[in-house]
């Protein structure tokens, strides 16, 4: 058996055409622009890399982009005067301050700052809440995403059996609870999950984001799951002095038993941005009270 590769990046990129031409109808509905601001904190250089196609992609979608790039410096109090200030602009849609924070900033209190209605991450309290019971409100990027790949390749995943490797706040926790709502049976395992590879054999879906190499062999899989790998990890390779990006999946192996498998790079990654400009259109409409088409999205 050889996987069907998710191509990811083809299908970001309709989502971003599907995100331009919506744009363009709210702009002309509402008078004004969608919105999202990007604050960036210190030099941090693959922030600064996100942050600029982040910047790029939002105007390439017909919406505005707002880029606030403070010092390492910067206190923690300035920067939440300024996350104040975009909450209470009505030309700011969606605020997303790109973690990590320098470490005399608490992330969470940051998080907590920006107004839950243009938590466009998804990060805040309150959003996690309202995902955790069900109620309308931002997910995470990453994991609705790969949510997005999943029901491409599969229809519905109603009564599919899900293991999802990693519980962090950002993909391994709100994975989990948006599988549960799409009716599937979910196990959460991790690093000190005893016998991994037993529990990982039974899943029809596999999402591995633990942040470790190649962690997951394709012996783990069975046979015609799908497998979604969340993991950008670099790694030597085989050149002296050259680096090459893996997942937390050991693909060679896993690709000749899944039945499909996302790439590293060209799976999940391009999907992430993706995702925020469609969260951030999302917040658009709501925030000038505009009806946004059922399934548009």
């Amino acid at each position: 058996m050889t996987a069907q590769i998710i191509d990811g990046k083809a299908f970001a990129e309709g989502l971003r055409g599907r995100v331009g031409t919506l744009a363009a109808s709210f702009a002309a509905a509402a008078g004004r622009k969608a919105g999202l601001a990007v604050v960036l904190v210190g030099e941090d250089p693959a922030s600064q890399v996100y942050v600029r196609n982040k910047g790029k992609q939002t105007l390439a979608c017909g919406m505005e982009s707002f880029e606030h790039r403070l010092s390492a410096e910067t206190s923690e109090a300035d920067l939440l005067a300024l996350v104040d200030t975009l909450n209470a602009d009505p030309a700011v849609d969606g605020i997303l301050v790109q973690l990590p924070l320098p470490a005399h900033m608490d992330e969470q209190k940051v998080i907590a700052a920006i107004d839950p209605d243009k938590d466009v991450d998804g990060f805040h309290v309150i959003n996690a809440g309202r995902l955790a019971v069900g109620l309308p409100g931002f997910v995470p990027c990453t994991p609705l995403g790969c949510v997005m790949l999943l029901k491409d390749r599969l229809g519905s995943l109603a009564g599919l059996d899900a293991v999802v490797i990693g519980r962090s706040n950002i993909v391994g926790k709100p994975m989990a609870q948006l599988l549960i709502q799409e009716s599937c049976t979910v196990t959460v395992a991790h690093s000190r999950t005893k016998d991994l590879p037993e529990v990982v054999r039974r899943a029809d879906i596999v999402v591995a984001a633990v942040g470790r190499p190649e962690m997951v062999k394709g012996e783990w899989i069975k046979p015609g799951a799908t497998v979604i790998d969340v993991g950008i990890n670099r790694v030597p390779a085989a050149e002296d002095g050259k680096t090459r990006l893996v997942g937390d999946v050991d693909f060679a192996s896993a690709s000749a038993v899944a039945g499909a498998i996302t790439p590293v790079p060209g799976g999940v990654g391009p999907m992430t941005i993706a995702v925020l400009l469609r969260n951030t259109l999302v917040a658009a409409h709501r925030n000038a009270g505009i009806d946004l088409p059922q399934d548009a999205l």
